[in-house]
């Protein structure tokens, strides 16, 4: 790391219209550290046995660092039109020991933000957001990722914006920043500023600070090649997520009402990571059938996210409940599948996915 992972930080801050942001080698690490940082900073940290409150539709990685950190994960049903966060199954959910709601813009569909941080309005309950499908994306003109205390975003070479692996966190608290800035190079004081939030006051003795470890990290550094194509990238986001949308408005006019599919209801100005849908009526439409009919075609498609992630057997392994049924995940995970989106013209592949389905 040198000097274009920082000007990468400080471009992408001005970005999303954050304080601070760190770079890391991936979404997935970015959710790690923002997870350790909580859990290691003085001011109000997460401690084991702590209950945040997640979604139950997304990547395993939004779970994993709470489960490495002991939290208690507490899953609550998606909206089955947004595929968000359902904000009364939150407003449920909450109890004395919550800490923490880890939301997810899924598939570059912003959260629903007014009725969330209305429900957590007065309390000292975190809001942290995993934006790695959702750059770009917007709610009431404001950058999804930077609504919370922190918020992730991922790089990968299939996301809004690569650096062949990557990712960022943001925030605009001081001593979370300097934590995470320790807690990514092996726990060390080399990359902290000389007065910081982890240690206090460095001494000016270079070589001493050097190999100075004050907390327990990781490597979870990028290189400054990463940085390098970032910085390029960044330049191009604002047309990426353009095309994105006119593909996506595309995508709404073919299929806005469809009989048989329901597709992602927008929230805010999504980003459209890809396009989801939803068989309505299972007993008329096999899943398995209209995936036939797609890969026979040449249409690739995927499950939506990873589906209903409170079924998978690593679940047992955590510290975990539910709040309530997770009957619209169930569904999701059972009817659901979603093909990609791209930052290049694909309105004529939409085109043939129309086709094919409704053929």
């Amino acid at each position: 790391m040198s000097t274009r992972v920082r000007a990468f930080e400080e471009q992408f801050a001005n970005f999303v219209g954050s304080r601070y942001a760190v770079m890391v080698n991936s979404g997935s690490s970015a959710n790690l550290l923002m997870i350790a940082a909580l859990s290691h900073r003085r001011t109000r940290p997460l401690r084991p046995g702590d209950e945040v409150i997640v979604p139950a539709v997304s990547w395993p990685t939004t779970y994993y660092p709470l489960h490495q950190y002991g939290l208690r994960l507490v899953f609550v049903d998606i909206n089955l039109d947004t595929l968000n966060l359902d904000t009364t199954g939150v407003r449920n959910a909450i109890t004395p020991r919550t800490r923490a709601v880890f939301g997810v813009n899924l598939l570059g569909n912003p959260l629903d933000f007014r009725p969330l941080l209305d429900a957590l309005k007065g309390s000292d309950i975190y809001l942290l957001e995993d934006n790695c499908e959702s750059l770009g994306a917007k709610y009431d003109g404001k950058q999804t990722g930077t609504f919370g205390t922190a918020g992730t975003f991922s790089f990968f070479f299939s996301h809004h914006m690569s650096t062949m692996e990557g990712g960022m966190v943001v925030t605009d608290d001081e001593e979370l920043y300097h934590f995470m800035l320790s807690i990514r190079a092996h726990g060390w004081t080399r990359d902290l500023p000389d007065n910081n939030l982890v240690c206090g006051r460095k001494s000016a003795d270079a070589f001493a600070e050097s190999f100075r470890f004050v907390i327990p990290g990781y490597n979870l550094r990028p290189m400054e090649i990463n940085a390098a194509i970032g910085l390029c990238q960044l330049k191009k986001l604002p047309d990426f997520i353009a095309t994105r949308r006119r593909n996506a408005l595309h995508f709404k006019q073919l299929f806005d009402g469809d009989p048989h599919l329901r597709i992602q209801m927008e929230t805010g100005e999504s980003s459209w990571f890809g396009f989801s849908m939803i068989i309505r009526d299972p007993a008329r439409n096999s899943r398995a059938a209209l995936i036939r009919l797609l890969q026979r075609a040449g249409v690739e498609c995927r499950p939506i996210v990873a589906g209903n992630f409170a079924k998978n057997e690593v679940v047992k392994l955590f510290n975990s409940t539910t709040s309530g049924p997770l009957r619209n995940a169930e569904f999701l995970d059972e009817h659901g599948f979603f093909v990609g989106n791209h930052h290049y013209d694909i309105r004529s592949s939409l085109d043939l996915l129309h086709k094919v389905l409704n053929g």
